[in-house]
């Protein structure tokens, strides 16, 4: 199988961990990294990132489950095996993350002020949904990885533009926490429509084909689609999540006035 050169995988997060990673792992995840994005991590990482603890590793979440989603359109682009390791590699990242801040947050919100508390509770909230985009990511490569079929034009081509605008989205949810700038979280907010649109018309397109042959085997296809529009509902969270994190009030009941300014 021919491997993809565009492959994001998340090696360069290895990097930034404490503890020693097996040079196997190294191997597996760093098949590419793209220069442009290689640099933007490593500005992120030196100067963007705030000095909590907590936020760093929500920061860090950003960029994993960006990557994930990065990496689940190469999968369908090229049905490379290097991306699905790395999709798998992305999804057990977030889970450590999760973990990490699920760890410190009680003791860490103990330590500070209210309008501390509220950054921490968003930090909380943050890896929460970050982490199930990261099982979505993985769900949505296993339900086609198995697949023996070539998945069909059309499929595809939808499928790979519901990932593309995907990344884009949890790019801007990662430039909006690292900033906390509010244009991001209505960016986000606005092309989630999008994912919804692409999403229900691959259903509608396959359901009205319920006849024919290989209706059977194109329900994982529908399968992969459905965790992609997932994905999407969790950034919109996670956009709705920003603005309260920068305005310092709760937008939630507001979210669809806001995505239309």
């Amino acid at each position: 199988m021919l491997f993809s050169l565009s492959i994001r995988s998340c090696a360069s997060f290895a990097m930034a961990r404490k503890q020693p990673v097996s040079a196997s792992r190294t191997k597996r995840r760093s098949v590419r990294a793209r220069p442009q994005s290689a640099t933007r991590v490593e500005l992120d990482a030196s100067e963007d990132i705030p000095d909590d603890e907590l936020a760093a590793l929500v920061v860090r979440g950003c960029l994993i489950a960006r990557d994930s989603v990065f990496n689940v359109r190469d999968f369908l682009s090229s049905g490379s095996r290097m991306a699905f390791l790395a999709i798998k590699d992305c999804e057990k990242e977030l889970d450590q993350i999760e973990r990490q801040i699920d760890e410190q947050l009680p003791g860490a919100i103990t330590r500070v002020g209210e309008a501390k508390a509220r950054q921490l509770l968003a930090c909380l909230k943050f890896i929460t949904d970050l982490e199930r985009i990261g099982d979505l990511a993985y769900s949505a490569a296993m339900h086609l990885h198995s697949r023996r079929e070539k998945l069909p034009p059309l499929d595809s081509r939808q499928l790979v533009e519901m990932a593309s605008l995907l990344c884009d989205m949890l790019e801007q949810v990662h430039q909006g926490f690292v900033k906390r700038e509010i244009s991001y979280a209505k960016s986000v907010l606005q092309a989630d429509p999008e994912v919804d649109h692409l999403c229900h018309a691959l259903f509608q397109r396959h359901l009205a084909e319920t006849n024919t042959p290989d209706g059977r085997q194109n329900f994982d296809i529908l399968l992969a689609a459905q965790a992609l529009e997932r994905i999407g509902d969790h950034a919109k969270n996670l956009a709705e999540e920003l603005c309260s994190l920068a305005e310092g009030r709760s937008l939630r009941h507001n979210a669809r006035k806001l995505s239309t300014s």
